[in-house]
C-alpha cells in the first residue's frame, strides 16, 4: 500500500465507515469472479479499506457487510470481526442479515432493515465521523444509518438500475422479466432517495455524472465528484514475467503460445460482450495469424450447475469458438487464482500483446488500469468510463463494440505498430501512477470531505425523572386501532392486562395526529395518558401525564428543517391548501390536498421539494393529506431513538398496526404485527398478520408474540 510522506495527522483522527452488503468480502485472497456479485466493487471497497487505513489523518476504518453462515462458502465470511493483520486500524464487521446463507443482492432487499439494525446498535457504541455507502443496497441501509447518528452519507453507485434497465430493455429482455430478476422499481426507488439524502456522491467518470446520473431527477451535479479507484501499483507493476504459472494452463491451449495475446478478463456476463470479441477474432483471419485469444472469464467446475446467466455466457464462447474452429488459437482456462491476475498482465506484455475491454458499456474498467499499470496497452469500450482512462494516459484505443469488424482491424493496427504499441505502454505505466494510485485516490477523496457538515453523533442525554422509562419491554400501538371506537370491554380488557404488567411493559402510542387531538381522543375514550406518545408523523415525543417532551429527539431532527420554506412553497402549489402557521407543528407542515384538478400530485410535489434543494420527508395521510416532516423524522427512527434511550433492546419492542405512509415502523428487528382492517400495509413475512380487527387484533398479537410472559422467548 502506499504511503503518505506528505500527509501530517488531524488532532480529531476520523472514523470512516464504508458498507458494502454483497458478494464475499474479506481482507485476504479474494474470490474475485466467483460469481456475478463478487468482483470489481469488492476489490474496489476492499482496496479502499486499506488505503483509507493507512493515512494517518484517518483513525479507524471500517467496512460492514453481511455475515454469511454456508457451507458452500468459507468461514471467512463468518467472522464477526476481521481485523487486517497488516493494518490494525482495517476492520471488517459481519452482521446477520436474514438467511445464513450465501445470497444473491437481488434477494437481500428484504433483509436490510435487519442489517441496519444491527449495524445501528454496533454504531451506537462507536463514534463515526461518515457513513459511506457503495451500490443501492447499502445506499438504503446507509440512508438510515446517517439519519439516526446525524452523520453526513457518502455514495458510491458503482452501477445505477436506471442505466441496467435501459441497457436490458435495448438487448430484448421484457420489463416484467427485469423486474421479476432484478427488482429494478425498488433498486431506481432507493437510488433516487439515496441522491436527495447524500451529501457527496462519488463517481469514477464525469461520463457516469452526465450520461448515468443524468436519467435521476433527483440528481444534483454540485454534489458529485469524480475521484476515480486507485490501483495498487506496488501488485500491478511492470516487471517481467515470461512464464508464470498461469502460462503452463494457457500453453495447453495455444499451438503457438509464443505470439502476442489479446487478452480478455471479465466475469461471464453478457455485456461484457465477450462474444462480440470472439465474432471480431474469428472473422478476421490477419489477427488469427498475427496473435492468440485468451479469455478469462471468472472461474468455473461445471458449467451446467451454474446460474443461468453465467451459463449462457459461457455456453455461447465454447459454441463460437468452435463455429469459428479457433482450437488452438484461443485459450479460455477454467481457473485462476487473484494472484494470476497481475502475471497474467505481465505475461501479455512481454509478449508484444494488448488488452480488451468489448463491454457494451463499462461504468470504469479497473482491469483497464491494472493492465496499463504493468506495461499493457488497451482497447476499450466508447461507452464509459474507458473514455476518461485513454483520456488521461494517452495509452490505448477507444472501439464501438458493436462494430465488429472495426474491432479486429484495430487490433490488428494495434499489434503491427511497434512505435505505438511502445508508446501506449509507456503512456500507460506513468499515466496510472500519476492518476489512479490508491494514494492519488485517498488524498482526493479526503479533500472531497474537507466541505462535508461533520458533526459528532449526538450522545443520548439522561433522561430526566419525569422522561425515564424503567420497564424492560415496550408496546406500541397505533392510534388508529382506538378509531373507531372499541367496545368497553375490549378497552377495558388491554388497560387492565397494561396496568397488571406496568413495571414490566411501557405502552405508547404513534399517530399521525398532533399531540393536541391524540389528548382529546384519549380523553374521549376515558383512558388514561400513555408511557409514551410519539405524534405528528414521529416528529415528537412526548412522556406520560407530564407530557414532557423530548428535547434530544426535536434538536436531532431539527437539523436543516427548513420549515418556512416547506410552508411557502406548499402555500404558492396550486390544488394545496394549509392552515395558518400557527396551526402547524413546530418540525412538519400538514397540507390538504383541496382540488385533484389542479394539483399535480404528490411525486410531482417531492420534485419540487427536491428541485427546491429542500430536505423533507413526504408523507401521505390518505388521498386528501399530507405531511412534510424533517428527513430525520420517522415513527420508526423515533421509536429507535428511544430504544437506545432507554436502553431497551429492539427485539423487546412490539409495535401494533400503525404503519400507513410509514412503513419503516414495522421493519428490522422490532416485533410487529399487522392487524386485519391495516389493508394498506405492506406484507412482511415476519410481521405477525392479526386475524381481528382494532384492539381485539392487538390483543391476539401480544399472545401471538407471549410477550407479557416472564418466559417470552424476545
Amino acid at each position: 500500500m502506499d504511503d503518505y510522506p506528505n500527509s501530517q495527522p488531524v488532532l480529531a483522527p476520523l472514523h470512516l465507515v464504508l458498507i458494502s452488503l454483497h458478494g464475499l468480502i474479506r481482507g485476504q485472497n479474494l474470490e474475485l469472479g466467483r460469481d456475478a456479485d463478487t468482483g470489481g466493487q469488492i476489490l474496489y471497497v476492499v482496496e479502499l479499506l486499506r488505503a483509507l487505513a493507512a493515512h494517518p489523518r484517518v483513525g479507524r476504518v471500517d467496512l460492514l457487510t453481511r455475515r454469511i453462515h454456508d457451507s458452500n462458502v468459507a468461514d471467512d465470511y463468518a467472522r464477526q470481526d476481521e481485523t487486517l493483520p497488516d493494518l490494525p486500524k482495517a476492520h471488517i464487521i459481519r452482521f446477520p442479515a436474514g438467511p445464513d446463507e450465501y445470497l444473491p443482492k437481488e434477494a437481500l432487499w428484504p433483509y436490510l432493515d435487519d442489517f441496519s439494525d444491527h449495524a445501528m446498535e454496533y454504531l451506537r457504541q462507536q463514534s463515526p465521523s461518515l457513513i459511506h455507502s457503495h451500490y443501492a443496497d447499502a445506499g438504503y441501509v446507509g440512508m438510515r444509518l446517517a439519519l439516526q447518528l446525524g452523520v453526513p452519507l457518502v455514495h458510491t453507485g458503482h452501477s445505477l438500475g436506471r442505466s441496467k434497465r435501459q441497457s436490458l430493455l435495448a438487448s430484448g429482455e421484457s420489463e416484467r422479466t427485469l423486474e421479476k430478476k432484478y427488482r429494478l422499481s425498488q433498486r431506481i426507488r432507493v437510488e433516487e432517495e439515496i441522491l436527495a439524502t447524500a451529501s457527496l456522491i462519488i463517481t469514477s467518470t464525469q461520463d457516469e455524472i452526465d450520461r448515468q446520473y443524468g436519467m435521476y431527477d433527483w440528481a444534483n451535479a454540485e454534489r458529485m465528484r469524480v475521484i476515480p479507484p486507485g490501483v495498487n501499483v506496488s501488485r500491478f507493476e511492470p516487471r517481467p514475467q515470461p512464464s508464470p504459472p498461469i502460462s503452463t494452463e494457457l500453453r495447453r491451449f495455444l499451438r503457438a503460445p509464443q505470439k502476442p495475446p489479446i487478452l480478455a478478463l471479465s466475469r461471464p456476463d453478457e455485456r461484457k460482450n465477450i462474444a462480440g470479441l470472439i465474432h471480431a477474432y474469428g472473422q478476421n483471419p490477419g489477427l488469427q495469424t498475427r496473435a492468440n485469444l485468451v479469455i478469462v472469464a471468472g472461474t468455473r467446475d461445471d458449467i451446467r450447475d451454474m446460474a443461468a446467466g453465467p451459463r449462457r455466457v459461457l455456453t455461447e464462447i465454447l459454441l463460437l469458438i468452435d463455429r469459428y474452429d479457433l482450437y488452438g488459437r484461443a485459450a479460455y482456462p477454467r481457473y485462476h487464482r487473484p494472484d494470476d491476475v497481475p502475471d497474467l498482465y505481465r505475461w501479455a506484455a512481454g509478449l508484444g500483446g494488448v488488452f480488451i475491454n468489448p463491454a457494451l458499456t463499462e461504468p470504469f474498467g479497473l482491469t483497464l488500469i491494472e493492465a496499463a499499470a504493468c506495461g499493457l496497452p488497451i482497447l476499450a469500450t466508447e461507452n464509459g468510463g474507458p473514455k476518461d482512462i485513454i483520456a488521461n494516459c494517452q495509452n490505448g484505443l477507444l472501439i464501438d463494440p458493436l462494430d465488429i469488424t472495426g474491432m479486429g482491424d484495430k487490433l490488428l493496427d494495434m499489434l503491427r505498430n511497434t512505435d505505438n504499441w511502445k508508446r501506449f505502454a509507456n503512456n500507460g505505466i506513468a499515466g496510472v501512477r500519476r492518476h489512479y494510485s490508491w494514494q492519488t485516490h485517498v488524498e482526493q477523496y479526503l479533500a472531497a470531505l474537507n466541505a462535508l457538515p461533520f458533526a459528532a453523533p449526538q450522545r443520548q442525554d439522561i433522561a430526566p425523572p419525569d422522561e425515564r422509562i424503567t420497564a424492560d419491554r415496550l408496546l406500541f400501538l397505533g392510534a388508529r386501532l382506538l378509531d373507531p371506537a372499541s367496545t368497553p370491554e375490549q378497552q377495558a380488557e388491554l388497560v387492565t392486562l397494561l396496568h397488571h404488567h406496568r413495571r414490566k411493559v411501557a405502552f405508547g402510542l404513534v399517530s399521525f395526529r398532533p399531540l393536541h387531538e391524540l389528548l382529546a381522543l384519549l380523553k374521549q375514550r376515558r383512558m388514561s395518558i400513555p408511557d409514551i406518545l410519539i405524534t405528528r408523523g414521529g416528529t415528537q415525543i412526548h412522556y406520560g401525564a407530564s407530557l414532557s417532551r423530548d428535547q434530544g429527539w426535536s434538536r436531532h431532527i431539527g437539523v436543516d428543517w427548513q420549515g418556512d420554506r416547506v410552508y411557502d412553497l406548499l402555500a404558492e402549489t396550486p390544488g394545496v391548501q394549509l392552515v395558518g402557521r400557527s396551526g402547524q407543528g413546530l418540525y412538519a407542515v400538514h397540507g390538504f390536498i383541496h382540488s385533484d384538478v389542479v394539483f399535480s400530485g404528490l411525486a410531482a410535489l417531492n420534485d419540487q421539494l427536491r428541485n427546491n434543494d429542500i430536505p423533507g420527508r413526504l408523507i401521505a395521510l390518505n388521498p386528501q393529506e399530507f405531511l412534510v416532516v424533517p428527513q430525520r423524522a420517522s415513527f420508526g427512527f423515533a421509536i429507535r431513538y428511544m430504544a437506545d434511550r432507554h436502553d431497551i433492546a429492539l427485539n423487546h419492542i412490539l409495535v401494533i398496526g400503525s404503519a400507513y405512509a410509514d412503513l419503516d415502523l414495522l421493519g428490522g428487528n422490532i416485533l410487529a404485527a399487522q392487524v386485519g382492517g391495516e389493508k394498506d400495509l405492506q406484507q412482511h413475512e415476519d410481521i405477525y398478520q392479526s386475524q381481528a380487527s382494532g384492539l381485539p387484533g392487538a390483543m391476539e398479537a401480544i399472545t401471538h408474540y407471549d410477550f407479557l410472559s416472564n418466559n417470552a422467548a424476545i
